[in-house]
Parts: C-alpha cells; structure tokens; sequence
C-alpha cells in the first residue's frame, strides 16, 4: 500500500507543479513590471523562466524527500539491477539512441509533410534565453520529475500488470501528450519508448534520467547556439568551395 501512496504523491505533486504557474507566475510578472525600462514581453518571459526554475526545484526536491521515505519505490522491477557503472553506461548510450530515434520519427513526420521544429521546444528556449536560470529546470528537474512519473509510476506499473510493449507503449503516449505538441507526437513517444527500454533494461530509474538530461541538455545547448553554429557550418562551407 505504500508503493501506491508514494506514486500518488508524486503525480499530486506534478500536477500541482504544472498548474502552479497560473497562480504564481503573474505574481513574479508583477514584480518585475515595477521595475525602469522592463518590456511586458521580457518581464513574461523572465517571469515564465523563473517560476519554471522555483516550482521544479520545489517539486523535484519534495518528490526525493517522499522517494527515501520509501526506499523499496525503486526497485520495483522484477530481476537484478545493472550495476551503477552499467547503468550510467546505458544511459550515455541511450542518449544516441534518442537522437537516432528521433531522426527516425523526423524523417516519417517529414513524409507525412508535418514541419520539423517543435514549438513546445522553441517556447522553452525563447524562456531559457530570456532567464537563463530555468536551463537547469529544463536539464535537470524536469527529467528527473519526468522519468519518476512516466516510467517509474505508469511503465512501472503497468509492466508487472501487462508486457513491456504495451507498457512502454502507454506510458510513452502519455509522455508525448503531456507536452502538448501534438503535431510531433511521434518524436515524443520514440523518445518515451526508448526511455523506457534504458529503465526495463537496467532496472534503474536513474540510466533514463541521464539519456532524459543529456537529450534536454544537448537540445537547450543547440538552439541557443543555433545562430553561431549556422555561421560556423557556412564558415566551412566557404572553405570548401574556396579549395
């Protein structure tokens, strides 16, 4: 009973993180409107970008209090855990899996003449630029609140009940949903199923939560770059012709 009271907890908790930024955000936009020369789409921004940061801290800090007060809520899967070195193995290789992965689903979205670019991913981006301080909620907390709720509470739970098909298939569904971009909802499920490989393959919770930050981190990394690597690839590019 105290697995589910523990899982129960923890969606409260996500839950409660998502839509606290209703209440709270405007608050922060309020404060930062007094200040001189502030534009009301920077403050919205900066306001966007700082309680993402407060309110993932927040929640992935009082998820990990609750977790060690249940110390048998990971290791809920059937079978022997890879070691740690393993499983930190597994989850830097998974992030090439993700990318690969993703290249995939890019290129059936592309066919189905769906444009590539996620506006989920770009609206977080415009936020990460505007307060840098919320990359670390992007990189960090919100793989880590993430892969709890999605693979550990749902493919956990429904992997002992069913198979690991049908188990990684919902749970990654859910993932992909959750973000809300539904035109690249294939890109998220791949990305959720792999997730849920490196979880089912290791059985720790932590190989997915690596791949989830080293995927996030690498993304945040690229687009906030996007313009100097642009100029580096046409920097090569007259190089080349100019040989």
């Amino acid at each position: 009973m105290k697995k589910y009271n523990t899982a129960f907890y923890l969606i409260l908790i996500y839950v409660i993180m998502q839509l606290s930024g209703i209440v709270f955000a405007p608050l922060i936009f309020d404060l930062l409107m007094k200040q001189d020369g502030m534009e009301i789409q920077q403050a919205k921004l900066m306001a966007s970008g700082w309680w993402v940061f407060i309110s993932m801290a927040v929640a992935t800090l009082i998820s990990v209090i609750i977790i060690r007060k249940n110390k048998s809520f990971l290791n809920n899967l059937k079978g022997k855990q890879s070691s740690i070195g393993a499983s930190i193995g597994w989850g830097v290789l998974g992030f090439f899996m993700v990318l690969f992965g993703q290249a995939l689903a890019a290129l059936i979205e592309n066919a189905l003449g769906i444009d590539p670019g996620s506006e989920n991913t770009a609206a977080f981006i415009k936020i990460a630029d505007a307060a840098p301080v919320a990359i670390l909620s992007i990189a960090i907390f919100a793989p880590i609140l993430e892969e709890l709720i999605f693979r550990r509470v749902i493919f956990g739970s429904l992997v002992q009940k069913t198979n690991f098909f049908i188990a990684g298939a919902v749970s990654a569904i859910v993932f992909a949903i959750i973000h809300f971009d539904f035109t690249h909802i294939l890109l998220y499920a791949v990305s959720g199923f792999i997730f849920a490989f490196l979880y089912y393959k290791t059985r720790r919770i932590m190989t997915s939560i690596i791949s989830h930050m080293l995927l996030n981190g690498f993304v945040v990394l690229v687009q906030l770059n996007a313009d100097n690597i642009e100029r580096y690839q046409k920097y090569l590019e007259t190089l080349s012709n100019s040989q």
